[in-house]
């Protein structure tokens, strides 16, 4: 092989190098040319090197690191045994797709290939464990139960290599830190190095990645594949034109929303296939919504990731024969999941990250040599000055660092459980060794591993017995516990909650709420949006929050914020740089238009769109008011408000807005409401309070040391909800909350008390000062303040607010987001008919049972029947065909539980649907309703009318309540 990588050059076809069985397929696939990263790639791994290649979606990144590892298993003995290849994703979705794309591959070149997750039966196990795989597909929290299962564990003796996709999903999060263990623990079960290969979006400190990749201190090489060179954006800031103003009242909206969906909805018609990304799962539920109700044949649908899986699974088909012409989607479609060949990605609003602005963009456009085609489409000022800085940084590719988790405690304790399992006694210096290999644990201490040992002895019932002299964790005799831990905290992610929110006065079931917004906004008094309408929170019982409606939306928090991506410190700053030099040149005399000119140099965007954004800036100065930048916070008194304008991003201002309140609660002694964005700080004004105070805080503030202000913080913070949703997810992960078990009414106080001093505490602060909190960023703030590299000015009173501030008055005034009162019946009955009909489940013939075909309930016909013995007997199931399909093979025989489940329910919904015909599909398909809520819709009603829809919404409010009851 050496000889033949010497005679090679590097202008050479590198499937060259590859043995004649994959250039025999090659040839077939047509595949003549390799791709920049085949190129790059191929050789290295037929090296034997680790690699991790960062790479754009969609440039050949699964072959490249794939056919140099067939091209040397096809060479393998047959008589060896065992697993040779793991291959790693992050989600199930891409086992899926992955499982496709390399069955092709595999049964030509007389290979076995298999999948394991979760869901995979215990018959597939089985026979797994007698026969184990060449090539094994799983993912992160699977690979966990294969390292310490007696069997399965046998067969990774042989692993050669293992590839891990999409390594920037793990990289920067818990579950990345326990596969960094899990590899370490293969390691030792298959006593030599395997060769690994990361396969990653473009991402900032590849190094680290790299690191993180194979461990600390072992050798990889780094590929990159530039993507700016290749990517086209472009930045729209939409203003209403008059045919705006009638669609939006068509619409019921404002102007501004009509104006983004007429954009919006122009790009899409003149595009075979685009995708639509928003930040926010309710976002793309509120475009899908108003696309629908404007057109109900509007060929686009949605996708996320709290979608049933036929429908999900429906929507990537239908874009990708070209049924759809855009799907609207979240986080879900950044990854390599196949849709077919992008002509164009619109980003609905700033992205807010640059990294993720170049992997969603990065889905279009890739075939070899093609532009990724994008573009933003931005609400208000702020949104567009930030999508502006994260333009011009895509091109330049200053990308975000990844943060790695720094030796996360209670992944080290499941990692301890598991050894457990396989061994009497472990010695802390063993562990201690294998541990630190792994990059997130390489400043991992002994004095580390004896307190997680400790918590595990202490605890009851114990899971570990600790010999402190000796240095060694024993296996207790009482096991179970230990099991039931280990199996149960297998995830990393951790199980959020949701809460009901009930009208007080009607106890009427309005709609969910996340844990992450009740975490941080859940108190009585605060006021919030959801489902187009402003709701005062009265009283949290248990689960379910009761709320009065308000007239006045000013000040209400959108209940999609704890969904948003945060917004990096430098990003923000360049919002503040942007404004500060548009103030400096203005001041100078230049005319805006000039000013506008300039920008554009340097930013993506024209002149028309940066005047627009620049549009509130212009007017501070005209009128002497202080424009807040990168270089001065300025503070203002608005009506009940305070509002400190810092261009500080997402978790710098949530950190600074804590503080503060804290500071200010603790003086007055009364709580005070406090909200955040990226830009600015609102502080609810009490008494004589007025922002002079807060300058006296800020000031104070900046003199004091840096462990002050940590000390500070962290009694802010340890008071707040943040930091209880943080403690239960890591006290669950440690096994001292168990997962089923409702914590919602046990009071911060007494959660505090229970885990104060331990390491579950330490662990809980360290998770807020990571994800939520940054307080390295804030002491750097305070430090500047001290240093005069940013001022603090006053703005001195008017009957106004600042431009600059009514930019973020109008975001907490939601004007935008409100449905008004009196069309929300017709807006809501439209939604969900919309909804509904976009549906897509799977029917079965309960008669002949020898057809299944997944159908999309809009294109069902009034009467369906079945085509191959024509009885309208057509069950319906919310699984995908392949399950049905199991069901008509086996003709009802030796069926397992959830198959006799599935055939049950198939004949009793074609019970309903041979009387009623798609009304009932459509009413079985309503969220939460059972059948016998389906029949009782049907029995009141039986066509698809307006009343019918309104029964529904009734129903599936009943339905929502019932399962909090």
């Amino acid at each position: 092989m050496k000889s033949l990588l010497n005679e090679q050059t590097k202008h050479d076809n590198v499937f060259n190098m590859l043995v004649r069985p994959v250039r025999k397929l090659l040839e077939e696939k047509a595949f003549q040319t390799p791709t920049e990263p085949q190129q790059k790639v191929i050789p290295k791994i037929l090296e034997g090197k680790n690699v991790l290649l960062i790479s754009p979606t969609a440039t050949g990144k699964t072959e490249a690191a794939m056919l140099p590892i067939l091209s040397q298993l096809v060479q393998f003995p047959r008589t060896e045994q065992g697993i040779k290849v793991l291959y790693i994703t992050p989600l199930r979705a891409l086992n899926r797709d992955m499982l496709e794309r390399l069955e092709w591959w595999c049964n030509n070149l007389d290979l076995k290939l298999a999948v394991r997750h979760g869901d995979t039966e215990v018959k597939e196990r089985m026979r797994q464990s007698r026969s184990p795989p060449d090539i094994l597909i799983t993912t992160p929290e699977t690979l966990q139960a294969l390292l310490f299962g007696w069997v399965i564990s046998r067969h990774l003796q042989s692993i050669r290599w293992v590839v891990i996709d999409e390594v920037h999903e793990l990289a920067d999060n818990k579950r990345g830190s326990q596969l960094a263990l899990a590899l370490e623990r293969l390691r030792e079960i298959t006593t030599r190095e395997f060769q690994i290969i990361g396969l990653s979006a473009t991402i900032g400190t590849p190094e680290k990645v790299a690191q993180f990749l194979v461990g600390a201190g072992r050798q990889v090489e780094i590929v990159r594949v530039p993507v700016a060179r290749l990517m086209k954006l472009q930045i729209i800031f939409p203003e209403p034109q008059p045919e705006d103003y009638a669609l939006a009242s068509a619409l019921f909206t404002h102007p501004e929303v009509a104006a983004r969906l007429r954009i919006i909805r122009k790009y899409i018609e003149s595009h075979n296939s685009v995708l639509l990304f928003t930040n926010t799962r309710t976002i793309s539920e509120i475009l899908a919504s108003r696309f629908k109700v404007w057109d109900i044949n509007f060929p686009v649908s949605i996708h996320h990731g709290s979608l049933a899986k036929p429908s999900r699974v429906a929507a990537e088909r239908g874009l990708k024969q070209g049924d759809l012409q855009g799907l609207i989607c979240t986080s879900s479609l950044e990854l390599g999941i196949d849709v077919g060949r992008i002509d164009l990605v619109i980003q609905y609003m700033s992205p807010r990250q640059v990294t993720r602005l170049i992997q969603r963009i990065g889905r279009s456009g890739h075939r070899i040599g093609k532009m990724a085609n994008g573009i933003i489409i931005t609400m208000d000022s702020d949104d567009t000055l930030e999508a502006l800085a994260i333009g011009r940084r895509t091109y330049v590719e200053e990308l975000e660092p990844v943060d790695i988790p720094e030796k996360p405690y209670d992944v080290l304790a499941g990692q301890i459980a598991g050894r457990l399992m396989r061994s009497r006694r472990l010695y802390f210096q063993e562990l201690y060794e294998m541990f630190r290999k792994a990059y997130p644990y390489r400043n991992l201490t002994i004095e580390d591993i004896q307190h997680i040992a400790e918590y595990m002895h202490n605890r009851f019932p114990r899971f570990a017995w600790v010999v402190p002299e000796e240095k060694i964790i024993i296996k207790p005799r009482r096991s179970k516990p230990l099991y039931e831990y280990f199996f149960e905290n297998l995830s990393m992610i951790p199980d959020e909650k949701h809460y009901l929110v009930v009208d007080r006065q009607t106890d009427t079931a309005i709609g969910l709420l996340d844990e992450a917004f009740v975490a941080e906004y859940g108190k009585p008094g605060t006021k919030f949006i959801i489902r187009g309408s402003p709701w005062k929170i009265v009283n949290i019982v248990s689960d379910k929050i009761y709320v009065n409606a308000v007239d006045d939306p000013t000040g209400a928090i959108p209940s999609w914020v704890g969904e948003e991506i945060p917004v990096p410190f430098e990003i923000a700053q360049e919002v503040g740089a942007i404004r500060g030099f548009v103030e400096e040149k203005l001041l100078n005399g230049m005319k805006p238009a000039e000013v506008a000119a300039e920008l554009a140099k340097k930013y993506p965007s024209n002149e028309q769109t940066i005047l627009a954004a620049i549009k509130e800036t212009i007017e501070s100065v005209q009128k002497g008011f202080a424009v807040p930048t990168d270089k001065r916070i300025t503070l203002e008194d608005w009506e009940d408000f305070i509002i400190l304008q810092a261009n500080f991003g997402s978790l710098t201002n949530r950190a600074l807005a804590q503080l503060l309140g804290y500071i200010i609660s603790e003086r007055i002694g009364i709580s005070v409401a406090v909200q955040h964005d990226p830009y600015r700080i609102f502080i609810q004004t009490t008494g004589e309070m007025r922002s002079s105070t807060v300058i006296e805080i800020i000031s104070n503030l900046k003199d004091a040391s840096p462990e002050f202000i940590q000390d500070a913080l962290t009694r802010a913070c340890v008071r707040t909800g943040i930091f209880k949703r943080r403690m239960i997810h890591v006290a669950r992960r440690f096994g001292a909350l168990k997962k089923n078990v409702d914590f919602s009414n046990m009071s911060l106080r007494s959660l505090i008390k229970s885990f104060e001093g331990t390491i579950i505490y330490d662990e809980a602060l360290k998770e807020v000062f990571t994800k939520d909190l940054n307080l390295n960023k804030l002491i750097e703030v305070f430090g500047k303040i001290k240093k005069g590299d940013i001022e603090l000015i006053r703005v001195d009173q008017r009957n106004e607010p600042s431009p600059v501030a009514r930019v973020g008055i109008e975001r907490v005034s939601m004007k935008t987001d409100l449905i008004p009162p009196e069309k929300m019946k017709y807006i809501l009955r439209e939604s969900v008919k919309a909804r509904l009909l976009d549906e897509t489940r799977t029917f079965v013939c309960a008669h002949c049972w020898d057809y299944a075909e997944m159908l999309t309930l809009r294109n069902l016909p009034d009467k369906p029947i079945c085509p191959k013995c024509g009885s309208a007997n057509l069950g319906l199931l919310p699984v995908q065909e392949e399950e049905a399909f199991v069901l008509i093979d086996k003709k009802g025989e030796k069926l397992a539980k959830h198959e006799l489940k599935l055939r049950n329910r198939a004949i009793e919904t074609s019970k309903l649907i041979s009387n009623y015909g798609k009304a009932a599909a459509v009413a079985l398909s309503g969220r939460r309703l059972k059948i016998s809520d389906a029949a009782e819709i049907l029995n009141k009603q039986k066509t698809l009318s307006d009343d019918f829809y309104d029964l529904i919404i009734e129903a599936e409010r009943n339905a929502l309540k019932r399962r909090f009851l």
